[in-house]
């Protein structure tokens, strides 16, 4: 397998790599984080200007036209800064929901909108009994003369107070846990009976409980999924754990190579605590680790994007080594630090805190070895 960057991609994270470094300094971040929406409008615009936010949005639909490996090159160097802005939610899950099961209308509609950051779209796939099978769903469908009702409750929908609009999944026939019988459906934020409960996250970022009571939407809001809204949903949530590896690649980069750098400073018996071999050791192994993660996270998406057979599996055990390596990394980097290492001025908590979310999301490390194994 060929792992070099092709010239756009590298032009892309020198790009990203510039604008996490200008733009994304820890206590402006902080303030950012305080603010009502959570995340930049500025930023956001600069992204739609560059043309990030439509890196896997076909050119038929004003986007770059690239794939999973493009999303990755942008998602590592968003993860070094610990970027706010919704581009995981909007750009990635809801942007390859679209892709993967939107009828012409539907793609035509909000995919350059997507692509120029005017509109924001969420997903909606979460529910608080499922754990994180993404079949197990209770929102129901119900289809009317006019289209369809819906009823339910949604968890952890990210960006969800600043979206125009949700994909939401719902359960049109079929039990709980069937994979059958599940369709999505775009809904308006501003619609009658749906209520936002928004509140920030442990990393930063905001998310919401989303309740439905009887809204109603047209025919026209269901996608078409015409290989079932499991197999979408499916192929989202895949292309969203490589999205989510990617940004926690990039984090644990920052975690070690701050830990290597306040070692060397940082003196203790008149020696630099990187004179310690057992501390030495210590940062090799968060060396190799991240290694290792880096190794599996391109072999992963060169396997989804070549379609090959063994991919999902490969995304089980890339999902799996992000979360297990991701909290050693973080936990040696706070260890090695001391107190500071827990403070909120030290950026070394904040990046650990986000690796801890990513390990929740889309399935924590024992979930995904159950899977692998299985």
């Amino acid at each position: 397998m060929n792992f070099d960057l092709s010239e756009e991609q590298q032009l892309l994270s020198d790009s990203v790599a510039r604008f996490v470094s200008d733009q994304y300094p820890l206590d402006q971040r902080q303030l950012t984080v305080l603010s009502e929406q959570g995340f930049s409008s500025e930023h956001w615009q600069t992204m739609a200007e560059l043309g990030w936010l439509g890196a896997s949005i076909p050119e038929q639909y004003q986007g770059f036209g690239g794939n999973q490996a493009d999303t990755m090159v942008l998602m590592e160097q968003l993860g070094k800064g610990l970027v706010l802005e919704p581009f995981f939610a909007s750009a990635v899950l809801a942007a390859s929901a679209l892709k993967y099961g939107g009828s012409d209308t539907q793609q035509n509609e909000w995919l350059p909108q997507i692509a120029d950051g005017s509109k924001q779209l969420t997903l909606a796939y979460a529910e608080e009994q499922a754990r994180f099978d993404l079949h197990d769903v209770i929102t129901r469908a119900e289809q009317n003369p006019d289209g369809f009702t819906l009823n339910g409750h949604k968890s952890m929908v990210l960006h969800a107070a600043s979206a125009d609009a949700m994909i939401v999944s719902a359960r049109v026939t079929g039990a709980q846990t069937e994979k059958s019988g599940i369709e999505l459906f775009l809904v308006d934020t501003n619609a009658d009976g749906l209520t936002i409960n928004a509140f920030p996250t442990v990393d930063g970022l905001r998310a919401a409980e989303v309740k439905l009571n009887d809204v109603s939407i047209p025919a026209a809001a269901k996608l078409a999924c015409s290989e079932g809204g499991f197999n979408v949903l499916n192929r989202v949530a895949i292309d969203g754990i490589l999205a989510l590896a990617a940004e926690a690649v990039g984090a644990m980069e920052v975690l070690y190579k701050d830990t290597v750098a306040y070692t060397q400073e940082r003196e203790q018996f008149n020696h630099p605590l990187s004179n310690f071999q057992v501390l030495q050791h210590r940062m090799v192994d968060m060396f190799m680790e991240y290694e290792q993660c880096k190794s599996l996270l391109y072999r992963a998406t060169l396997e989804v994007v070549q379609r090959g057979d063994e991919a999902q599996r490969t995304v089980h055990a890339l999902k799996y080594l992000i979360g297990k390596n991701g909290i050693f990394i973080g936990e040696n980097a706070v260890q090695l630090h001391g107190g500071m290492g827990m403070t909120e001025e030290l950026r070394i908590a904040h990046y650990f805190k986000r690796l801890l979310v990513i390990d929740a999301q889309f399935g924590n490390h024992d979930y995904h070895l159950a899977q692998f194994a299985g």
